[in-house]
């Protein structure tokens, strides 16, 4: 799994005329599965989202996690994320897990975030989404859980 994780101080998704999500003061997060990610990646991917240490204490210092500050997680799946541009000028996304299974690896993903107490909000799987947010910082990560057993 692949995510670029923004620090925010607000974040929604419309889709359409409607607005389906927004957040306040916390995370915006793009997350794309790859071919191959199992349970075990989105359990990796919510751990390490809930325990980024990227908000700062009183001393300015990236010192806090999402739950120290009440901030919320707006998660927005992102197939786009495993596009291959090597070489060329079209990406490639043969990289990027088939719609069924990776729409079960986000929603975990999400799950595992919200049971380890973080307000969750989605955006809409295989949507044309419009994604509006405040990037606070700016603080952006990208997080690849292939990196990282």
């Amino acid at each position: 799994m692949r995510a670029v994780v923004q620090r925010v101080r607000q974040a929604s998704v419309t889709v359409g005329e409607e607005r389906i999500s927004a957040i306040g003061h916390g995370l915006m997060v793009l997350l794309g599965v790859e071919v191959g990610d199992t349970e075990k990646d989105a359990q990796y991917m919510a751990d390490k989202i809930r325990k980024l240490r990227i908000f700062e204490d009183e001393q300015c210092k990236m010192n806090l996690a999402l739950a120290d500050v009440g901030g919320e997680a707006l998660v927005v799946s992102q197939f786009t994320l495993l596009g291959d541009a090597r070489g060329q000028n079209r990406p490639g996304f043969t990289q990027a897990e088939e719609p069924v299974r990776a729409n079960a690896l986000y929603e975990l993903c999400c799950d595992h975030l919200a049971q380890g107490g973080i307000p969750v909000s989605r955006g809409q799987f295989r949507a044309h989404m419009e994604v509006a947010l405040v990037n606070d910082g700016p603080v952006t990560l990208l997080l690849d859980s292939h990196k990282n057993f």
